[in-house]
Parts: structure tokens; C-alpha cells; sequence
């Protein structure tokens, strides 16, 4: 009688279906080693050099066959990662660069999203405690939130529970907080519409409760106060507060071009989008009637139409400062009990602009509103400026210098000449 295994390959044959056994010979050729060495990584003994013990498992992998339960990767814990909804592109992408930090790690997120009317942040932290896990991110979260209560927080790391907050401050909250400036973000957002000679310029945002709405009001405000020569009552009145989203923005853009205002900062880049279309409503054009400025700079924004310029909110850095700091907890070591805030970058389809840069823009600005009020032309100056420039350069070819003895550089300037060009391959690379 046959035995089962040849029973097996027969049916196998019959209905033309591979015979999947594992075979050394099979692996050991996909690898280029012996049979030995295949039977040695397959039980997990030493003496196999890791180059060689990864040829085998890739080989076990090519071909089909499922690793030993041993040598599968095990993780080290799961990790909650509590986000808003995902209709906003911002949030899929703090989650998805969240879970490459965490993969090295050898943690494991447990993504929960957030909906209107779906299931709250307390029941999905309740979820998240049945499954163990050892950790959890927030983004976006009732931290942000001043009405809400935080006891929430306190309870959880009295369990203890190692948590960390993305965007929004809580005080009296012993854990770490990773946000982007965002009072510097609107300062910075200001100075680009003055640079473009716009003087009425109005804010766009969310409900004033949110921590970093209060903040961009407040750089807003202080931006505007320093830049141009509008009033405090006239800033209330070019301050819009609405619900986040296409719609909200859409509806307080509205209500700022019809009171003059020809320059608009956006709390979200899904605002401005509702901003524009509140423009091209009424017969304007963006940017030649209407400047806009978003804030996110989400991964789509660069493909509309205009193309968006916006704030970039650095979501790579903060994402990794976070899972840094949740590991570190979870460790043992744990992280200052503080908020971590990244520097915001206006980003107008190029590379992004360093923190000296950035001063320098919004120094610019102010000098441009200084010599309008001092009713100087800045054109007349820097074409005056020109003019010297071009004698000079004149006077300089008519002298005609001799040239001076091709010098060989030294070590030091050999050094410092690849410095250079690695750190304008870096730049053009951004």
C-alpha cells in the first residue's frame, strides 16, 4: 500500500498543484551553501554567519515555504497610536512615518482613528489596555483640547502607562509633549503675504479651545502688530475662527473678502483649499487677486492648482521625536517631562528655508513695512543699489589686475571645499 506522503504527492500531481514539501536540497541550492547549513539555521544553532543565515531564510522565503516558528521575528509589544480622522492627509502621514520609526524597534501600532459620531478616545483607550500594550502615541488629542478634562492623562500614567502627546500642551501632565511652533508658524506665514505687499491679511482656523489655535492667533496678531499698521480692533475683525475642513474654510473666507481682506493664512492646508474656492466664487483670481497660505504642507498640496503655498509642519521630526521619547520611556529612561517644539518652514514649491533664513525673512518684511511708512520707494533704493553696483563692476574690468600665482590648497581647504559641495548636494537634494 503507498503511504500517506505518496498518496499526497499523487493527488498533488493529479490536480497539477505543486508539491510544497520543504526539502534541504531545495534550500541549500536557492542559497548556495550545504544541506548542513540549511538543517543548522532551520534549528537555530550557532556557528553560521549572519550574512549566511539571512541567504537561507530569504531562500525559505523566495520558495514558498514558512518559516520555523522560532525563527519568525517576534515583536516587541504593541504600541497604540490614537489619531484624529483621516480625511485630513496630515494624519496618515504622522501615522505611517510613526510605524517605520517604530518598526525597528520591534513594536507593533495598533492604529485607532477617529471619527464624528464613531468611537471616542476613551473607548479606544479602554480597547488598547485589554490588548496590553506598552505604550500610546496621541496625535491631535484631547491634550490639545483646553475644555476637555485631562485627568484622563494623569490615570494613565499612574497605572504607569508611558504616553506622549503630538501637537497641543497640557500643563501638569509629567510626559512628553513633541509640537510644531505653531505661533511661529503664523508669524512666519505673515511675514511671506507682507513680503508680497499685501497689508490686509486676514486668519483662517479652528475653534479657539485648541491649543494650537490659540497660538497661531496669538503669533497672528503679534506679527501683525509689528508688520503693519492695522489696529487691534481691525485684527479682530480679519480673524475667522470656523470648524476644520474644505467647508469651514470655504465659509470664514468668504466673510474676510468681503471686508477687503486680499491676503489669507490658513489654520490647515484643507482650509486654504476652501479658501480658494470661496475666491474663484467671486470672480478672483489666486494669487493675483488673493494670496493664500496653507498650513501642513500635506504631500497633495503641491499638486492643485494653483499650487498651495504653505506652511510645512515638520512631521517627519516630530513623529520620530516622539516614538524616541515613548521608547525611551518604556525603557526606563525616561524622556524630560516637557514640550518639544520644531521649527515650521514656509514651503512655496521650494527647498525649505533654515532657521536663519527664515529670521532673515521676517526681518525683511518688517523693513519693507518700516520704509513704506518712512514713505521710502524700496524699488528707487535698490535700483540706486544697482547702479553703484554696475559702476563698480565697470571700473573693476577697465583695471584689469594681473593675475596672481595659482596657489596649490592645503589639507584644510581641501576639507573644507567637499564640506561645501556635500552641504549644497544636501540642499538641492531637500
Amino acid at each position: 500500500m503507498e503511504g500517506l506522503a505518496e498518496v499526497y504527492a499523487r493527488l498533488c500531481r493529479w490536480a497539477k498543484v505543486p508539491h510544497m514539501r520543504a526539502r534541504l536540497s531545495d534550500i541549500a541550492q536557492q542559497a548556495e551553501v550545504s544541506e548542513a547549513t540549511v538543517s543548522r539555521v532551520l534549528n537555530d544553532r550557532p556557528g553560521v554567519a549572519p550574512e549566511t543565515r539571512q541567504a537561507v531564510l530569504t531562500a525559505l522565503d523566495v520558495l514558498g515555504y514558512e518559516r520555523p516558528a522560532r525563527l519568525r521575528k517576534r515583536s516587541a509589544g504593541l504600541v497604540g497610536l490614537v489619531v484624529p480622522e483621516l480625511d485630513n492627509p496630515i494624519f496618515p502621514a504622522f501615522a505611517q512615518i510613526i510605524e517605520s520609526a517604530l518598526a525597528p524597534t520591534g513594536y507593533t501600532p495598533v492604529l485607532c482613528t477617529q471619527t464624528p459620531g464613531g468611537v471616542r478616545e476613551d473607548e479606544y483607550v479602554e480597547m488598547l489596555l485589554d490588548r496590553q500594550v506598552s505604550g500610546i502615541v496621541f496625535v491631535s488629542g484631547l491634550h490639545a483640547d483646553t475644555a476637555a478634562d485631562h485627568d484622563r492623562y494623569r490615570t494613565l500614567l499612574a497605572r504607569p502607562l508611558p504616553i506622549v502627546m503630538i501637537n497641543g500642551y497640557a500643563p501638569g501632565i509629567p510626559a512628553p509633549f513633541v509640537s510644531c511652533d505653531d505661533r511661529e508658524s503664523a508669524e512666519l506665514a505673515v511675514a511671506h503675504l507682507v513680503a508680497l505687499g499685501h497689508r490686509r491679511i486676514g486668519l483662517i482656523t479652528g475653534p479657539d479651545r485648541f491649543v494650537p489655535v490659540q497660538r497661531k492667533v496669538a503669533g497672528y496678531k503679534a506679527a501683525m502688530g509689528r508688520l503693519t499698521d492695522i489696529t487691534s480692533d481691525e485684527l479682530t475683525e480679519l480673524t475667522e475662527l470656523s470648524l476644520f475642513g474644505v467647508e469651514g474654510g470655504e465659509a470664514a473666507a468668504g466673510r474676510l473678502i468681503e471686508r477687503g481682506v486680499t491676503g489669507l493664512v490658513c489654520g490647515s492646508d484643507l482650509m486654504a483649499l476652501g479658501a480658494i474656492r470661496a475666491a474663484r466664487q467671486r470672480g478672483l483670481s489666486v494669487p493675483d487677486d488673493v494670496s493664500v497660505v496653507g498650513y501642513d504642507d500635506s504631500p497633495l498640496m503641491a499638486f492643485t492648482d494653483p499650487p498651495l503655498t504653505t506652511v510645512r509642519q515638520p512631521v517627519a521630526a516630530m513623529a520620530v521625536a516622539a516614538v524616541r521619547a515613548l521608547v525611551d520611556e518604556i525603557n526606563g529612561h525616561p524622556s524630560p517631562n516637557s514640550e518639544e517644539q520644531l521649527m515650521a518652514v514656509v514651503e512655496p514649491l521650494l527647498p525649505a528655508l533654515t532657521p536663519e533664513e527664515i529670521r532673515g525673512e521676517i526681518a525683511a518684511a518688517q523693513i519693507a513695512a518700516e520704509d513704506e511708512a518712512a514713505g521710502i520707494d524700496q524699488a528707487d533704493l535698490y535700483g540706486d543699489f544697482e547702479d553703484v553696483i554696475d559702476e563698480e563692476l565697470e571700473r573693476a574690468a577697465e583695471r584689469e589686475p594681473e593675475p596672481e600665482p595659482a596657489k596649490a590648497p592645503d589639507r584644510e581647504e581641501i576639507r573644507a571645499g567637499f564640506a561645501r559641495i556635500a552641504a549644497l548636494l544636501t540642499a538641492k537634494g531637500g
